[in-house]
């Protein structure tokens, strides 16, 4: 449906409060109805504007959990999430989600100009018509991730590249301050995660903080700033150095680790 892509980007008149950090999370718990362990546990953190975050972990770790419970997507049970000094359970301050690709509908009959207008809904409401400005933020956005010729395509007929392409676009033309982006990278071609880090790069060089959860540890070095490993609480967190080592690797993936820290082998613990 148009309201699973629509409602990734949330009206908001609260605005952000000078001198507070992106995004605060204190003794932060979740779990699922029926679950037999927590989602999460007591994960806390600081992040601040502009820094450039990789969240990490394995599946079933609680990265998508943490970036729901951020996005006010999932109800918060125990803890306390603050964005822009906002809480995270209210309407807080331009914050944008790139949700997995399998949570979206992409059979829904709706252009790519269409689903990038979207983005727009944080200012305009539901009931407001586009304006200049609107519009000339959408072109601007198709134009950013290079899909102005497919502007007038239905999602559905997309390459999965080219619609993470449009996810993106619709994240810029909403101007967001913190963006979450959940595994963006998987089923993309090579060209497209270049331009997507790229943009990245540049919005958080304009003091916008962007987290990103991503399998891909081969990308840390070069486009992270800092790593956050997850495995249901923080197992490690600090510069991408320090935190993808193969101690914490094979903590985190099951792995009984040997070896020193450049020379490891692993075998399943």
């Amino acid at each position: 449906m148009v309201s699973e892509i629509a409602t990734y980007g949330r009206a908001c008149t609260v605005p952000a409060i000078e001198g507070e950090a992106a995004l605060h999370a204190e003794n932060v718990s979740f779990r699922y109805p029926g679950a037999h362990a927590p989602a999460l546990k007591e994960v806390s953190l600081t992040i601040e504007p502009g820094e450039r975050v990789a969240l990490v972990g394995p599946n079933g770790a609680g990265k998508s959990t943490f970036i729901k419970l951020i996005a006010g997507l999932e109800p918060l049970q125990q803890g306390t999430i603050t964005v822009y000094g906002n809480p995270a359970n209210a309407c807080h301050h331009r914050v944008a989600l790139v949700p997995q690709r399998n949570e979206i509908d992409w059979r829904f009959p709706v252009t790519v100009r269409q689903v990038v207008m979207m983005g727009r809904y944080v200012h305009l409401g539901w009931i407001k018509r586009p304006q200049k400005e609107d519009r000339e933020a959408v072109q601007h956005a198709l134009a950013t991730m290079e899909i102005e010729h497919l502007a007038d395509r239905q999602i559905g007929e997309l390459s999965g590249g080219q619609q993470q392409r449009v996810m993106l676009a619709r994240t810029l033309a909403h101007d967001a301050d913190l963006l979450l982006l959940d595994e963006p990278l998987n089923h993309v071609d090579m060209p497209t995660q270049e331009l997507m880090f790229h943009v990245l790069e540049r919005l958080s060089h304009n003091n916008k903080t962007v987290i990103v959860s991503t399998h891909d540890l081969g990308v840390l070095h070069q486009h992270f700033s800092r790593a956050l490993f997850i495995d249901r609480h923080i197992i490690a967190d600090g510069p991408v150095a320090d935190v993808l080592t193969a101690q914490n690797i094979a903590h985190a993936y099951g792995f009984e680790f040997h070896g020193d820290k450049e020379f490891a082998s692993w075998s399943p613990g």
